[in-house]
Parts: C-alpha cells; structure tokens; sequence
C-alpha cells in the first residue's frame, strides 16, 4: 500500500496551489469524448485532487462521463415521449427506456463508488453533511428574520 504524505504540510499545499492552476484534466489520447460527454468529464475529474488520477482511472471517468451524458439524453426523450407509450397492436406499455436509465443509473453509481467521486468521497459522512444543513438553516432563519437570534447586524436592505 502507497503512503500518502499528509494533507497538512508545505509540499502537500504547494501541490494543491499547482493542481489548482492547472487546466482541467483532459482524457488519454486513445480515450472518445463526444461534445455531450465534456461537461460531465470535468465534473468527474475535478471531483478528486488533479495528482491522484492516473491513465486507469481516466479511462474509467471517460465512462462514466459517457454514461451520465447518455442518462440525460435518454431523460429528455423520455420527458418528451411519455412514461407510457402504445404499441404497435394498441398496448399500453411503460417506456422501454426507463429500463435504460435504470441500468446506465446503477453503472453510474457503481462507477463513482470506484473511482471515489460519490457524495460520501468528495463531501464527507452524511452526518457531517446533517450538520452542516443545520447551521445552513439556521443561517436562513436569522436572514429571513425567521429565527429568534436577533445578534446578527443585517447590512441594509437584507432585514
């Protein structure tokens, strides 16, 4: 098993600061991205620090990338279609694509789990993220004058 260096030292912040220069990661030359498939790529790429990607790993976002951008072409036409179509002999029958992103949903699923790009990977526990949407709320509420904690000075226009 390969040590990692701790997240808190001077060389682990200057790796940060070049990552974060550079341009996003662009996929191996023997990897296919259709223009759709871009804006998922960078999504994915972005979602784990630029150093611990390696060519494996891409080929893996490069299908995922390709299954997320297939899941939202397949919603719109369904969107566009209807979740019950009729068929040829006058049948009611539940739109067959809905088993298509059934199963492009479950690889998608499967895959950020691999790669580590799923909520709990890139965010943290669920109950941290609880937490968080409490202090959220709260926040809200002494914005919104909702709240009984009137310490907070609103600058003008916000009351």
């Amino acid at each position: 098993m390969i040590k990692k260096n701790p997240s808190n030292t001077v060389e682990s912040t200057i790796k940060a600061f070049a990552n974060a220069i550079d341009d996003v990661i662009q996929p191996p030359a023997h990897i296919n991205l259709r223009d759709d498939d871009y804006p998922f790529w960078n999504s994915i790429v972005r979602a784990r620090a630029r150093d611990t990607w390696n060519n494996s790993d891409l080929e893996n976002a490069a299908n995922l990338a390709r299954c997320k951008a297939d899941i939202e072409r397949l919603q719109i036409e369904v969107t566009k279609e209807g979740d019950v179509l009729v068929n040829a002999k006058g049948t009611q029958i539940v739109n067959p694509k809905h088993s298509l992103l059934e199963t492009l949903s479950r690889r998608a699923m499967a895959i950020s789990r691999m790669l580590h790009v799923h909520a709990e990977a890139t965010v943290g526990k669920s109950e941290d993220a609880v937490k968080a949407l409490k202090g959220e709320k709260k926040a809200s509420e002494v914005i919104n004058g909702i709240g009984d904690d009137d310490l907070i000075a609103m600058p003008n226009g916000y009351n």
